[in-house]
């Protein structure tokens, strides 16, 4: 968009509804498929069209897209990681979960879906999982949809 010298742009406006999602997680390593619980969302915003953003603010936990029809990927991805960043590795910050922050990294503290006729876009074997690498814990998933 062109602007004229010392305008500022100006935006549609959108409409949007933030919601704070409380999660529990029972195990230290956890992928909790929270795909309903985001369509749930999106169709109690209203939006028929515009984008889903998902945030974690949490440094041991992140967002995963991935398949969520065979629960063994699951196992293979926390093998995965754990390869790639032991227990009890030696860190220099040794604080105990070191290897959570690194995986956590790794995959993503947010992500943002597109949302079109009220349905949360996704591939026919896709699902969106809230991944806990430092748990059990309670976390907060921060969720903001906004309609186009």
């Amino acid at each position: 968009m062109a602007m004229e010298a010392g305008k500022a742009a100006r935006v549609g406006h959108s409409t949007g509804r933030a919601t704070v999602v409380q999660l529990e997680a029972r195990a230290r390593v956890e992928f909790l498929d929270i795909t309903a619980r985001l369509q749930k969302l999106v169709d109690e915003s209203g939006v028929v069209n515009g984008v889903c953003h998902l945030f974690v603010p949490h440094t041991t936990a992140a967002l995963l897209v991935n398949e969520n029809d065979d629960p063994a990927l699951q196992n293979d991805m926390d093998q995965f990681l754990a390869r790639l960043a032991p227990v009890g590795g030696e860190y220099h910050h040794n604080d105990g979960n070191c290897d959570a922050h690194l995986k956590a990294s790794l995959i993503g503290n947010s992500k943002t879906l597109l949302v079109e006729d009220r349905r949360v876009v996704l591939g026919r074997w896709q699902g969106v999982f809230f991944c806990e690498f430092d748990g059990p814990r309670r976390r907060e998933l921060r969720v903001k949809i906004v309609s186009d």
